[in-house]
């Protein structure tokens, strides 16, 4: 398992929502906490690890030593926005990558953790900007989208700089052609949803 990175047709994929939890997700969840941790992240979800499945894994705190903070949700919606406030964001699929983005302050969170227990609560602060920011992902989106067109313009060479890499592991055969990547994901939706 490793993260992915942008342009990867997988983070523009909309995630399906899990059916059943088994000794499999659980053992992908443990690995996505690993490598979120390992690349110094705060929240993690499916699709950035190339998976199709509507969940994230969440530790607000990035330290692999408090196990008391790390949550996970599944198939989360996210209801109620209220307030505004704007942060600096970054993202594992996009590395090194940092930009001004406007979220609520306030969000309504109901999902399922691994047990099938629901999770139902208001977040806020940095929970509120991490959950918002994992569950755009489980729709196919990026946090450079949600940057004002001046910040788009500001960042535009670095951004860049990822598709060009990406073309360039593409046609080296490094990374499988895009109909390879939605047949596999359809297979593996198709396995588990």
């Amino acid at each position: 398992m490793q993260i992915i990175q942008w342009p990867h047709p997988t983070l523009m994929h909309r995630s399906k929502p899990l059916r059943r939890v088994d000794a499999e997700l659980r053992g992908m969840i443990a690995e996505m906490f690993d490598l979120m941790y390992a690349h110094k992240g705060v929240g993690l979800a499916a699709n950035q690890v190339d998976l199709p499945y509507r969940f994230f894994i969440v530790n607000p705190t990035g330290d692999a030593q408090q196990k008391s903070e790390e949550r996970v949700f599944i198939n989360p919606v996210l209801t109620m926005p209220r307030g505004s406030v704007e942060d600096e964001e970054g993202c594992l699929s996009l590395p090194g990558l940092y930009a001004p983005v406007r979220r609520p302050e306030r969000i309504h969170v109901n999902a399922y953790d691994l047990s099938g227990n629901e999770i139902d609560f208001e977040a806020t602060g940095l929970m509120s900007r991490v959950v918002q920011h994992e569950s755009d992902h489980l729709d196919g989106v990026m946090f450079i989208d949600r940057v004002s067109p001046m910040v788009a313009m500001e960042i535009r060479d670095e951004v860049e700089l990822f598709v060009n890499e990406f073309m360039q592991r593409t046609d080296a055969g490094q990374i499988p052609s895009e109909q390879a990547i939605k047949q596999r994901l359809a297979e593996l939706e198709a396995a588990r949803t």
